[in-house]
């Protein structure tokens, strides 16, 4: 009975083609690349947006680190001008 159920949930959680067609639209609006081809087929738009995530994904990572070095120094420095005021 329960594999019914779950079942019909996700018949009902499928989209139109419609919904998928502004979806794909609305993704192609925030890529970059493929601004300038608008009648790019979904499956190009839907690899772009994997590869844009992605670097995103990178990009923020990088920052991370640079942010948890910055702020190491950050306190390093912050130490030394305490002992410096101490001696």
């Amino acid at each position: 009975m329960s594999n019914q159920s779950s079942s019909s949930r996700s018949s009902s959680f499928k989209p139109t083609d419609d919904e998928i067609n502004e979806l794909v639209l609305k993704l192609q609006a925030l890529l970059p690349l493929l601004n300038q081809s608008p009648n790019a087929p979904a499956s190009t738009i839907l690899e772009e947006t994997c590869t844009y995530i992605k670097n995103l994904r990178r990009e923020v990572d990088n920052l991370s680190g640079r942010l948890s070095q910055l702020l190491d120094s950050a306190e390093i420095n912050d130490v030394e001008l305490i002992r410096r005021f101490q001696q």
